[in-house]
Formats: structure tokens, C-alpha cells, sequence
């Protein structure tokens, strides 16, 4: 979601470190302490390419939608160290030649929404958010938020906030398509609803950098995932009110995704999820890890350690055995070395399989590149 005006959002990495100290995740490896709740598995769908796409009306019981699995629910932001959601959230994909097509299923017994502006900020009302990372380098990536009204607030971003990133709001995902339809009846306490679904096609070329349409072949792979804010109401006088505290402030609100990002932050984008384009039967399909997304683990762990070292020494380090990791890993059946080039104020790691050379690294922004 947009960059938050609250007191607890994690920011910095500091304090990201504080609170996954005392975080366990079974799954995750001994090596990635102690930032274990960072290094679980993102969640996968592989996609299945149709020739003729979905009506975008809202209703997502067409034909076309059949041929489509849905995600499993979404979890809380931070995942098991938090209860599963109350409230059902859910999505399923398509795409086509022109567009990626996503349906979501809310399940709400109170819809309710007040904004109706393009671009404001639509997460002060309970709302649905798609994050997507085309060129999975976790810089240049893309943002779109719905209401139950189907007022969006778009926008792109150069590189994550934590990177000093800058959101460009006055960005429009140019030729986008989407629908709402209600389950229920809007801002009206008096029955219980169902909930709200929407639809919604997002033209490759929209979220395509430079001058040529970066459209998806059979077997590319994205990074992507789905956010819902959920905050708790009551009815006074009619109408859905947002619980406060006791200094007046709204209570926080609820983040639930499809691929747990282990922080309340949505903008960990090497944390999103993976989306396989297939053109074959995707009943069938099974997305497999790629050997460099596990090469990538290790540069992310030197990352994490030198931001936690910048904030405790003033600069970084200018070796692995430094930080106290070791500087040659086996991945599979492969040997690979880690090599850290650092000054005070930058640094550039790197990961290279000793049999045939291959280097992937990462630097201070969190930028990925081979």
C-alpha cells in the first residue's frame, strides 16, 4: 500500500531486526537467522493463457473465469505469527495477448466505502491492492488500489520506500479496465452482506518499461501479490464508523495478502509472490523455484546483515567473514562463492556458481542484477 502515516509501520531495518528476533518459522533454513520470517517461500500460481477473455462487468461466475484456480485465502501480512483473517479474501488470474486479468472475491459482511477520487488515498476505506514486479529486480514496480465504489489509486515506484524510493502517483496505468459489483447493498448497516468481487484487466503495455511491450511468453515469470486493508467499525447513526482509541486515532487497520510478507510492509517486493504465464494445462503445471531465485536468497541475507551493520556501525562491511556468513554456500548440487565490494556508503555483493560462472548481485538500493 501507499507509504503510511502510522506509528507502527516498519521502516527501517533496525526495527524490522528487533521484532523477527523473537520470530520463528519452522521452514525456514538455520543459515538465514535471524531473519528467518523473510526467508519463507512465497506463494505461486501459474497462470493459464486464454484467446478470449473475460467480460469485465464485476461478475466473476463467467465461463472463462471456470477454467481459472483460485488462490488459497490470504493469510495475515506477517503470516503464522499472526491468527488467520476472520473474513475470506481470494483471487484467481487469466491472460490473454494484450492483458493480465484478475478476479477477486471479498467476503465482507459490511461493504462500505466513502472515496471516490481518483488517486486518493484509497486504503482509508477497506480496499483490494494489486503489487506487480515485471522484471523482478524489486526497483520499477507498480501499484493499484480498489475501493468496493471501484475508485483506483495507481501509481509507480522507482524503488521501495526503505531505498528512498519516490511513489509516482501522477502515473495512470493507461488502458486499465475494471468492475465492481456488490453482494449486497453499499453503506447500509441495516443487513448483512456477502461481500463485493472485482475484475479488472491491466494492459501489458501499461506496466512495460521503455518503449517496447514487455508481453509475457509461455514459462516467464513475474513477482506479484495482493493486499487487503480490512478495519474495524461499528454503526452509529447509520452508517460504518472506524473504531478509535483512546486519543481519538483510528485503530490500526487489518493487512491480509495472498503471499505473506513476514513485515507489515508491503513494499518488500523481493517478498511478493511468483506468477508463471503458461500456455499449456495449468491443472498440470507445477512452478518450480528457479535455480537463480535460490541463488538470490543469499544475496538478500548479505542485504539484510549490512543494513542491520550500516545502522550499528555507521558504514558497511567490506567482507562477508565480516558479517559473520560464510563465504562459499552449496545450492543443490552447486558450489556457489559470496564476495562483498563496499566503502562506507555503498556496497555490492555478489554470488557466483563456481561451475559456470554465472554472478548474480545485489547493492545498497536492494537492486538485483546479473
Amino acid at each position: 500500500m501507499y507509504k503510511k502515516l502510522k506509528a507502527d509501520l516498519f521502516t527501517g531495518i533496525g526495527t524490522i531486526l528487533l521484532f523477527l528476533v523473537f520470530a520463528s518459522s519452522a521452514s525456514a533454513q538455520q543459515e538465514f537467522k535471524p531473519f528467518e520470517n523473510l526467508f519463507t517461500t512465497p506463494k505461486s500460481y501459474v497462470v493459464k493463457y486464454v484467446s478470449t477473455p473475460p467480460v469485465i462487468d464485476g461478475d466473476i461466475n463467467d465461463a472463462v473465469w471456470q477454467q481459472a484456480q483460485w488462490t488459497d485465502d490470504f493469510k495475515d501480512i506477517e503470516g503464522d505469527l499472526k491468527p488467520n483473517p476472520p473474513l475470506k479474501t481470494k483471487v484467481k488470474m487469466l491472460w490473454g495477448d494484450s492483458c493480465l486479468y484478475i478476479a477477486a472475491q471479498i467476503s465482507d459482511p459490511g461493504v462500505w466505502a466513502t472515496i471516490k477520487q481518483h488517486d486518493a488515498v484509497i486504503f482509508y476505506d477497506n480496499d483490494f491492492e494489486v503489487f506487480i514486479n515485471p522484471n523482478n529486480t524489486t526497483h520499477q514496480y507498480f501499484e493499484i488500489e480498489y475501493n468496493a465504489l471501484n475508485t483506483v489509486f495507481d501509481l509507480f515506484m522507482n524503488k521501495p520506500y526503505r531505498n528512498n524510493g519516490n511513489a509516482m502517483i501522477n502515473w495512470n496505468t493507461e488502458g486499465l479496465r475494471s468492475a465492481v459489483k456488490i453482494q449486497g447493498t453499499m453503506n447500509d448497516p441495516s443487513d448483512i452482506d456477502e461481500g463485493w468481487t472485482i475484475e479488472m484487466a491491466i494492459p501489458f503495455k501499461a506496466v512495460s518499461i521503455g518503449n517496447n511491450v514487455q508481453v509475457p511468453r509461455d514459462g516467464s515469470f513475474w513477482r506479484i501479490n495482493f493486499s487487503r486493508v480490512e478495519w474495524d467499525t461499528k454503526v452509529v447513526d447509520g452508517k460504518y464508523v472506524k473504531l478509535k482509541d483512546n486519543t481519538g486515532r483510528s485503530l490500526p487497520e487489518h493487512n491480509w495478502v495472498w503471499s505473506p510478507q513476514g513485515v507489515i510492509n508491503m513494499h518488500f517486493p523481493e517478498r511478493w509472490g511468483y506468477l508463471q504465464f503458461s500456455k499449456g494445462n495449468t491443472n498440470n503445471t507445477v512452478f518450480t523455484l528457479p535455480y537463480s531465485e535460490q541463488q538470490k536468497r543469499y544475496l538478500w541475507l548479505i542485504y539484510y546483515h549490512q543494513k542491520q551493520w550500516q545502522e550499528e556501525h555507521g558504514s558497511y562491511a567490506k567482507s562477508i567473514e565480516e558479517l559473520g556468513l560464510k563465504s562459499e554456500i552449496n545450492i543443490g548440487n552447486s558450489t556457489n562463492t559470496l564476495q562483498i565490494e563496499a566503502t562506507a556508503h555503498q556496497f555490492i555483493a555478489f554470488i557466483t556458481d563456481k561451475t559456470d560462472n554465472t554472478t548474480w548481485s545485489i547493492n545498497q538500493d536492494g537492486l538485483i542484477g546479473r
